[in-house]
């Protein structure tokens, strides 16, 4: 499944919507995720933002030997775009040495 978590873009073909960061985790428990997009700006900071999926995932890794969906970043917000593909670089580096080890 691909999930696209945005509060105001039109949702592409083929993605199954979502609002909220606890929407994206509750389908990650799941197992099923094969993909995310993920915008940062929700419209409620106190729900969250695109950027606490990440620190799930990071989080997920490590304590629970978690395997990450494919991720990317559609936000228009350039800092916390960075910041996000900052975590997305470092859920790969740590994936693709747990390949490794």
């Amino acid at each position: 499944m691909k999930v696209y978590l945005d509060d105001e873009r039109t949702t592409p073909e083929g993605w199954v919507r979502a609002y909220w960061p606890n929407e994206v985790i509750s389908m990650l428990t799941d197992g099923k995720v094969t993909e995310i997009s993920l915008d940062h700006d929700l419209g409620d900071d106190r729900k969250g933002t695109g950027y606490d999926v990440i620190l799930w995932i990071e989080k997920q890794m490590v304590l629970n030997n978690f395997e990450p969906p494919r991720l990317k970043v559609h936000s228009a917000n350039i800092s916390a775009r960075r910041k996000m593909e900052q975590g997305i670089d470092q859920i790969y580096r740590m994936s693709k040495h747990r390949r490794i080890v």
